[in-house]
């Protein structure tokens, strides 16, 4: 699944802010189409998705990313599990994306 693409419509009206952001290099942002792939239930890395990243990885390289968000994903399934919340130590402010707010 690529959700900076038009080759799935996601859910939501307009696209993450990664897919416009230009803090977001095109291999960045190609990297988190991977992470969010890799994230959904069931896992949905398009044999195209993977080919465009082997363009960029070796195998090696490849497996690091891959463990990572596989260990990211294990702990907040984990964590959903048994109930366990936030520490509170960023208040909600990791990851956080500004509003929109209309110029006057």
């Amino acid at each position: 699944m690529c959700l900076c693409s038009s080759r799935v419509t996601p859910s939501w009206s307009r696209p993450p802010p990664s897919c416009t952001s230009p803090l977001f290099s095109e291999l960045g942002k190609l990297v988190l189409d991977y992470a969010v792939g890799m994230s959904r239930t069931p896992v949905e890395v398009s044999d195209e998705l993977f080919d465009r990243l082997r363009q960029h990885f070796d195998d090696g390289q490849l497996v690091e990313p891959s463990h990572y968000i596989a260990m990211e994903n294990m702990r907040g399934r984990f964590n959903l599990a048994l109930g366990i919340g936030s520490a509170g130590f960023s208040e909600g402010m990791v990851c956080a994306v500004p509003a929109v707010h209309p110029h006057p």
